[in-house]
């Protein structure tokens, strides 16, 4: 892991997935931002990207800012890889400390991995995790490896356009949940109002993939901003030119 960064672009609905193949994204992720940071779409939005994405490219899903309720989050979970996902994100935001998030990613992994064994789970967590009240980040790699999840992102909750991951967290601290997640055999990924620039230095943390919206959005706006194919495109050349140094 870590060998090669791979470009996680999240869309809305199908016409910005079809952008965003065409812009040269690795992995197609639906959300739904006008519910949050991970919020969660339509199994029909998902099913309707699903038909449109290449067999060589994977395909991610939100599932939600998640409550400490690891029923709904275990329903969520299901409902998302029956409309055809590779991978389900879970934004442990209702719960305060490593012991509440592992139940809930247990429950969401046992869902998951009973429907289809060969899927992944995603554990997601928070860099301002301090003002929101989640649990900390940085402890993830441990939450996904209790409950047989299969890697960790780590995002930013509150979009603001004036702060991303690394207002929050420092280079050392996220080079240590990298290190510490490809120890447990995870994979990292790393996103958070991430712009071009922030792409050698997620590059240099290791990290397997940078997750991406706002920046290819049309003036920077996650929520209402159309995505924007060439920007897709400058972010994927930008990768592919580094990877080559790595």
């Amino acid at each position: 892991m870590g060998e090669i960064l791979k470009l996680l672009i999240s869309v809305v609905n199908k016409a910005e997935a079809l952008d965003s193949i065409n812009g040269g994204a690795d992995i197609l992720d639906v959300k739904n931002p006008k519910e949050g940071s991970l919020g969660a779409n339509f199994p029909r939005v998902i099913k309707e990207v699903k038909e449109v994405t290449p067999k060589n490219l994977e395909l991610s899903a939100t599932i939600g800012d998640l409550p400490n309720l690891p029923g709904t989050a275990s329903l969520a979970a299901l409902g998302a890889v029956v409309s055809g996902v590779d991978y389900v994100k879970a934004g442990l935001f209702g719960v305060k400390n490593c012991e509440e998030a592992t139940t809930l990613m247990t429950e969401v992994v046992r869902s998951v991995k009973e429907y289809d064994s060969g899927l992944k789970t995603i554990a997601s967590g928070y860099a301002d995790f301090r003002t929101v009240g989640c649990v900390n980040p940085l402890e993830l790699p441990i939450v996904a490896h209790k409950a047989g999840a299969d890697g960790v992102l780590v995002d930013v909750k509150i979009k603001d356009y004036k702060t991303n991951l690394f207002s929050f967290l420092t280079d050392e601290e996220l080079k240590k949940l990298v290190d510490m997640a490809h120890e447990y055999d995870l994979l990292a990924a790393l996103a958070g109002s991430l712009d071009e620039t922030a792409i050698p230095r997620i590059h240099g943390l290791g990290a397997d993939i940078i997750g991406v919206r706002g920046a290819v959005c049309a003036k920077k706006d996650r929520v209402s901003g159309k995505l924007e194919q060439e920007k897709v495109a400058a972010f994927a050349e930008a990768i592919s030119n580094l990877s080559k140094t790595r």
